[in-house]
C-alpha cells in the first residue's frame, strides 16, 4: 500500500506529533509499505531551523526507509496566534501544491494538533481522488480557548465549522482517545467510521536502566531524588505549579525537579525559577530522540502535567507511555479522565488534581520516603508498558488505512485492536 503521509511535526523534532508518525511508519515500511511523509524543515518550538537544514521550496531525504519531503512554509515560534497562524496555512498551501506531484497514493493521511494539514490532506484526496483519513490528535480549535490564545468568538465558530467539514469529509476519522471519539458522535459524526487508535511507547527504545552517568554528572544530580518533566513547556502545560511546589519543598534538599525541554513558556519559568531561588529546579536543553531513554534514566518519579482546563480530560500524553517504557512512576498532574483512568488501571503511579502545588508536594514526598511504594509503582508501571506498545498501534492503524482502501472506511471502528504479543 503507498501511503501519503501529512504533518507538520516530523523527526529531527521531538513532540508528540513528530514522534508519533515517525514511529508508526517505521513499522509500515518494515512490513513493505511505501510511506511518504509530507512536512517541513524542521523547526518546533523555537521557529528555528535545526542544524544541516535549510527552508527549501522543496527537499527531499530518507530517514529509515521513508521518503520524507519537505516544504518551504512561513517559521513562527510556537506562541502567539497570528504569526503561527500564518506558519499552518503556509504549511497548507504548500503541502498541497507539492502533494499533487507525488506518486499517486492509495490513502492519504493528515494529523493534528492543528486541522490545517487536514485541509491540505482533504484537499489533496479530491484533486487525486484518493481517499482520505483524518488523525484527530487534539480538539483543535477547542484546545486555543482552553490555554487562552484566544477567546470564543466568530472566529473560532468557524473553525469549528471547517473541523466538522473534515471529519464528515474524510472517509474515517482516526481519534487517539475514545473521549475524542465521544465528542465527534455527540457532534454527528457515525460512530462506526471513528477507529481509537491511542498513542503508545516503542518498547524497544526503552527499558529500565541506571542513571546515564555522563548526563548526571554534567547536571549535577547524582543521588538526589529526581522528579522530571520531560517534553514541551508551553501554554498547555501549566508548568509554574511546578515551581510553587518546588517551593514548599526548597528544604527537601534530596529532592529535586528536572525540566526537559523546550517551549513558549521556558524562558519565563527559568527566569521565575531564577528570582525565587529555587535551587530544587533544573533546566535541560531539549535532547534529539535517540537521548530521550538517556533522559529519562536521570528520573525517579515522571511527572506528566496539563493546565487545569476541562478541554484537557480528553488528553493522553504520551509521555506517560514513554515513562511505563523506562519502569518510572508516574505522577498525573492534569484533569480527571481517560488519562487518569489508565493510570489508575495499571496502577502506575498517583494523580493529583491540576494547579494544586500542596498535593503535588505530598505525592513527590509519599514515593520518595516510601521504597516499598516506590519500587511497587515501578514494577507495576513497567509491566503495564506492553499494554500500550506502539507496534500494536501500528498494526491496529495499517488494519484500518486497508479497510478504507478497499471502501469500507465506515466500518473501522469494528476492526479488533491486535492483542499484545
Amino acid at each position: 500500500m503507498r501511503i501519503l503521509f501529512l504533518t507538520e511535526n516530523f523527526p529531527p523534532e521531538t513532540n508528540a506529533a513528530a514522534t508519533r508518525v515517525y514511529e508508526r511508519a517505521c513499522y509500515w515500511v518494515k512490513w513493505g509499505h511505501d510511506v511518504t511523509i509530507l512536512t517541513c524543515a524542521p523547526n518546533f518550538p523555537h521557529g528555528q531551523l535545526f542544524d544541516g537544514y535549510k527552508n527549501r521550496w522543496h527537499q527531499t531525504e530518507d530517514i529509515h526507509g521513508l521518503r520524507v519531503v519537505r516544504v518551504k512554509t512561513y517559521i513562527a515560534v510556537n506562541r502567539g496566534t497570528l504569526r503561527r497562524t500564518l506558519d499552518f496555512a503556509s504549511f497548507m498551501i504548500m503541502s498541497a501544491g507539492a502533494g499533487l506531484f507525488e506518486k499517486r497514493p492509495d490513502v492519504i493521511v493528515s494529523t493534528s494538533p492543528q486541522f490545517f494539514a487536514a485541509v491540505s490532506g482533504w484537499i489533496l484526496g479530491m484533486l487525486r481522488r484518493v481517499p482520505f483519513v483524518f488523525e484527530l490528535g487534539d480538539l483543535w480549535p477547542a484546545s486555543i480557548v482552553a490555554v487562552g490564545a484566544m477567546r470564543e468568538n466568530l472566529v473560532i465558530r468557524m473553525l469549528e465549522k471547517v473541523e466538522l467539514l473534515l471529519y464528515r469529509r474524510s472517509e474515517a476519522v482516526i481519534a487517539l482517545t475514545h473521549a475524542f471519539k465521544t465528542n465527534l458522535v455527540a457532534r454527528g459524526i457515525p460512530a462506526e467510521k471513528i477507529a481509537v487508535v491511542m498513542n503508545g511507547v516503542d518498547l524497544w527504545r526503552y527499558g529500565a536502566r541506571s542513571p546515564d552517568t555522563k548526563l548526571s554528572k554534567a547536571l549535577g544530580i547524582k543521588d538526589r531524588f529526581i522528579v522530571g518533566y520531560v517534553g514541551t513547556h508551553g501554554m498547555a502545560h501549566g508548568l509554574m505549579n511546578v515551581l510553587n511546589t518546588a517551593a514548599l519543598l526548597r528544604e527537601r534538599t534530596d529532592i529535586a525537579f528536572l525540566l526537559a525541554g523546550a517551549g513558549a513558556e521556558r524562558e519565563a519559568l527559568m527566569l521565575e525559577a531564577e528570582t525565587r531561588g529555587l535551587e530544587n529546579v533544573i533546566f535541560m536543553e531539549p535532547q534529539p530522540k535517540d537521548m530521550m531513554p538517556a533522559v529519562w534514566s536521570l528520573c525517579q518519579v515522571a511527572l506528566v502535567h496539563l493546565r487545569d482546563s476541562p478541554a484537557f480530560k480528553d488528553v493522553i500524553p504520551s509521555k506517560m507511555f514513554e515513562a511505563m517504557g523506562m519502569g518510572l512512576p508516574i505522577i498525573l498532574a492534569l484533569p480527571s479522565g481517560e488519562a487518569s483512568d489508565i493510570l489508575d488501571a495499571d496502577s502506575a503511579g498517583i494523580h493529583v488534581p491540576p494547579k494544586d502545588p500542596t498535593a503535588l508536594a505530598a505525592a513527590v514526598t509519599r514515593i520518595a520516603d516510601q521504597p516499598d511504594l516506590y519500587h511497587s509503582l515501578r514494577a507495576q508501571s513497567l509491566a503495564a508498558a506492553p499494554s500500550h506498545s506502539r507496534e500494536i498501534q501500528a498494526k491496529h492503524m495499517i488494519t484500518a488505512l486497508k479497510a478504507v482502501v478497499i471502501g469500507k472506511g465506515d466500518r473501522v471502528a469494528e476492526i479488533p485492536v491486535p492483542s499484545v504479543q
